[in-house]
């Protein structure tokens, strides 16, 4: 009876002494590092640099797609990034030439399409951003979109009940800064890779292009149409560089050149992304083109000769591309549309 007791006492005393062992890890679970982004690039598309102050976490991920998606952002609590980036549009603006900040004023740029931004050398139209990260602030403060400040933004976020605990999941720290903001909505459009279209699908041997499809990538590659100095096939479908395209011969907008005060800069703007370019009309900068039908005409027939003109672009013959090569053209481009991005879950709204 006596064993049997001590047997008894034995056992009871070996599960506490486990289960205070258990209560450890799960603490721990509480205070642990952030889980590295299980991040893989696709095939055919070029390394990213990650910055190494800022790399990619579950949690960093999920706090940038928050904020992202978040109108706290704004002055009012009316317009997030996603107000004026869609998912369905490739995260352009639907069809609005000018995007509408909280006070119902209209901006003069055309708000550019966000995916795989992990690969641009600068941001914005004009380069104004040099990084990622650098470029989140802007449509935050801008007078003209979400019209708020930095302070009031942390404030707010500060008080909110939900954020200062995501903060410190994804950074060790509950004390929401600029910075921190910066880093998290970053980690977030770093995520955004659109690679997944008809073209990557021939490009990997899966499917063959119809012959209207590969007559347009013929042009496009070819000397007539001449797409591939500035739009390289394949990846990326840019070299993201600055280029004066012949859109004026007297500048509205002066572009790069107000960035860098250099007269060479003159009317230049940054090349964009082809892919997804079916999704995201009106095109140029300043959405002055409503259809790609209209954007081929241009480089064939209309550009103006300017003293920073493109080379590229300065020698090509004028009505080169006759209307069945145009739509040819046109056909190519549609196979860049990656509907499996624009309706990916681990992008839309949380």
């Amino acid at each position: 009876m006596r064993l049997l007791k001590f047997t008894f006492l034995f056992l009871i005393s070996s599960i506490m002494v486990y289960s205070c062992k258990k209560e450890k890890p799960i603490k721990d679970l509480e205070n642990r590092d952030p889980i590295p982004f299980n991040f893989i690039i696709p095939a055919g598309m070029p390394p990213m640099f990650i910055p190494a102050d800022n790399p990619l976490t579950v949690e960093g991920v999920a706090l940038g797609r928050k904020l992202f998606y978040d109108p706290v952002l704004s002055a009012n609590n009316t317009l997030s990034c996603a107000g004026c980036h869609r998912q369905n549009f490739a995260f352009a603006d639907s069809t609005l030439q000018f995007s509408v900040g909280i006070t119902g004023a209209t901006g003069t740029r055309n708000a550019p399409a966000l995916f795989n931004l992990g690969w641009e050398k600068k941001f914005f139209w004009d380069g104004g951003a040099a990084t990622l990260e650098d470029q989140v602030i802007g449509p935050i403060t801008n007078p003209i979109e979400m019209h708020d400040t930095l302070t009031k933004v942390i404030a707010k976020l500060q008080k909110h009940s939900l954020y200062p605990p995501m903060f410190k999941k994804a950074f060790g720290s509950d004390s929401i800064t600029t910075k921190l903001i910066m880093k998290a909505i970053a980690q977030f459009e770093r995520t955004l890779i659109s690679a997944n279209s008809k073209y990557d699908e021939y490009k990997q041997g899966k499917i063959k292009l119809d012959e209207q499809e590969w007559n347009g990538m013929q042009l496009f590659i070819g000397e007539k149409g001449d797409c591939n100095h500035c739009h390289v096939l394949g990846s990326t479908f840019t070299d993201f560089e600055f280029r004066n395209n012949g859109l004026d011969s007297v500048f509205a907008d002066e572009g790069r050149y107000r960035i860098t005060l250099n007269p060479d800069d003159m009317g230049k703007f940054k090349t964009p992304t082809l892919r997804n370019i079916a999704l995201t009309a009106p095109y140029m900068h300043d959405g002055r083109f409503k259809t790609l039908k209209e954007v081929i005409n241009f480089y064939n027939s209309d550009f103006h000769l300017t003293a920073t003109l493109d080379p590229n672009i300065a020698l090509q013959k004028r009505g080169r591309l006759n209307p069945i090569e145009i739509n040819d053209l046109i056909a190519f481009l549609n196979t860049l549309t990656d509907k499996d991005f624009v309706s990916n879950v681990n992008f839309s709204k949380p």
